[in-house]
């Protein structure tokens, strides 16, 4: 059995938590408009999750936000600073990006992979150190992927290679994550793992993460900050105790549930009822 990672420990000294905001933004795709006038903010320090139905915008907001979108009207704003005014590797050195469908180059192994995510840091004078090394081992640890190291990328399962990216993801060290999905294709034991991770790094670290969840009440577990979106605007935004209600999952999913209270977590807990179940003594 695959012995658990260490735990994070908190480093002596690290940079303040990374605030992000969008202002005014209206984000499209040629001649589709995803988001009009969509205002959003990520809170320094805390873990935020963006949820909502299909083809609500989330993705697209989080790419806006990770500066691989360009708004069409407003603007970015990274530490109260515009994301424009900041050079391709200074954005890279302070926000990591983990793309929907992120490609691998055909043939690449796991630890190369991993390894780009230490690209930024990098300089003609400054070749591969012992702290890049040590950043690349960490996140194998702390992702359980370091007995896939010399594997092909393209050998893994969905679930391994998710894993993999996250890896790199971390190995670039940012203070400040954005990841789409982390927790497609992993089983339900890896996807807690993963969450639980994040949610280490934030508490440890500082870390400022912001992520897109399919699920409710994982987002409502991990989340100190959570975003409800439909059709490219912010329904609520806010702790989810506050704001995960029956009202607003009926508004951003037109689904019939209940929310009650989650007796392992203290948090919101979504019950959906659908067609085939009357919700009776649920309440």
């Amino acid at each position: 059995m695959t012995p658990p990672p260490a735990p994070i420990t908190a480093p002596a000294t690290g940079p303040a938590p990374a605030a992000l905001a969008g202002e005014g933004l209206t984000l499209a795709y040629d001649t589709t408009v995803i988001a009009r006038d969509l205002d959003v903010a990520i809170p320094a320090g805390a873990v935020t999750c963006i949820v909502g139905a299909n083809a609500c915008g989330k993705s697209t907001l989080l790419r806006a936000l990770g500066r691989l979108l360009a708004p069409r009207a407003g603007r970015v704003v990274l530490d109260g600073r515009d994301l424009r005014a900041y050079s391709t590797r200074d954005v890279a050195h302070r926000l990591g990006l983990l793309p929907q469908t992120p490609l691998a180059p055909d043939g690449i192994t796991v630890a190369d992979l991993v390894a780009r995510g230490r690209y930024p840091h990098q300089r003609w004078f400054r070749p591969w150190s012992a702290e890049d090394e040590c950043a690349v081992q960490r996140a194998l640890e702390l992702t359980r992927t370091g007995d896939l190291a010399d594997r092909s990328v393209d050998e893994l399962s969905g679930g391994q290679r998710q894993r993999v990216w996250i890896a790199m993801t971390l190995a670039q060290g940012t203070e400040l994550m954005l990841l789409d999905e982390p927790t497609t294709y992993l089983d339900l034991a890896h996807q807690v793992e993963v969450l639980d991770l994040l949610l280490d790094l934030n508490r440890a670290e500082g870390r400022t993460i912001a992520m897109v969840l399919h699920d409710l009440n994982q987002a409502a577990r991990y989340s100190d900050h959570l975003i409800a979106m439909r059709a490219g605007r912010v329904v609520a935004a806010g702790p989810p105790r506050d704001i995960l209600t029956e009202d607003l999952v009926a508004e951003v999913f037109g689904l019939d549930c209940r929310v009650v209270l989650d007796e392992v977590a203290g948090t919101p807990l979504v019950l959906p009822i659908g067609r085939h179940h009357t919700g009776v003594g649920v309440r």
